[in-house]
């Protein structure tokens, strides 16, 4: 097995997602500049600015850092994300061969994440993320769905003329 580099396994990590978003059917995009978000994903009609990030199995976790290292003249710099710079954060985990969908409200405040495979051993449910809520589909149905059905109703009412002839009761 090949030892992947840092800048490897996160040039992969944004492969298998944009991937997986393409599998889904989403317009996949990447920023010219140097933004603090590796891609642009299509919910049609809303976009959504996502880091990417490789994540590791650990035992029954899938775990990833939400944070950027920097060598500098000082040292290693450790910087965190602040809310509004992205949507979201997309793990990939080569171990499960699963990619993960985060909205950034819900987990940038952290420096790193944890989300559980199976149930732990003392049955604590209180506090735990289960990876299954949110795998890709899982996550962007949430995203999508009020928005999605509504986009429909608005286009089935404007179709549909009621009376006849029409503003007649």
């Amino acid at each position: 097995m090949t030892v992947l580099t840092t800048n490897q396994k996160g040039a992969l990590a944004e492969l298998k997602i944009a991937a997986a978003a393409a599998e889904l059917g989403l317009g996949v995009a990447r920023p010219l500049d140097d933004e603090r978000y590796d891609l642009i994903l299509d919910l049609r009609p809303t976009l959504l600015r996502v880091q990417c990030k490789w994540a590791r199995r650990i035992g029954d976790v899938v775990s990833a850092r939400l944070y950027t290292s920097r060598r500098g003249p000082e040292g290693l710099r450790n910087a965190r994300y602040r809310s509004g710079e992205f949507d979201a954060f997309a793990l990939y985990c080569p171990e499960v061969e699963r990619c993960y969908l985060l909205p950034a409200e819900d987990v940038v405040a952290f420096r790193q994440i944890h989300l559980r495979l199976v149930p732990s051993r003392n049955n604590q449910f209180l506090g735990i993320r289960w990876a299954r809520h949110y795998e890709f589909g899982a996550t962007l149905a949430r995203l999508q769905g009020p928005i999605a059905q509504l986009g429909e109703r608005l286009a089935g009412s404007q179709k549909v003329v009621g009376s006849s002839p029409t503003g007649s009761t």
